[in-house]
């Protein structure tokens, strides 16, 4: 069973571009720690506001991610592009899908030509 790791971050004032590319270089990391996928959302009618997700097969290895070297030299960086507490929390994922060759099989892929 997957857990997906959420991660809100709310940045400082005129830090949410720099937090966005901040982020951009942190999600990817998660891979290493086992990871399946990563993903990093900016909402759009509050450019301030982001959503980290990262999906792991156990629990220990988000928070190895979390506590390891490389997130928390991050933090410490970036301490004041964001606004804290940085409270992170976990679901279990229910369902998913995806349209495409490596889809799920509902939809049909599409024509290269297309």
């Amino acid at each position: 069973m997957s857990v997906v790791f959420q991660v809100p971050w709310y940045a400082t004032v005129f830090r949410a571009d720099s937090l966005e590319v901040a982020l951009a270089e942190i999600a990817p990391v998660a891979l290493r720690y086992g990871a399946s996928d990563y993903s990093v959302y900016r909402a759009s009618e509050d450019g301030y506001k982001f959503l980290q997700m990262a999906t792991f097969e156990h629990k220990v290895d988000y928070e190895l991610y979390w506590n390891g070297e490389e997130f928390a030299a991050w933090r410490a960086d970036y301490a004041s592009w964001y606004q804290v507490p940085v409270v992170y929390g976990s679901s279990k994922l229910v369902v998913s899908g995806r349209v495409g060759p490596e889809g799920n099989g509902q939809a049909a892929p599409r024509s290269a030509h297309a």
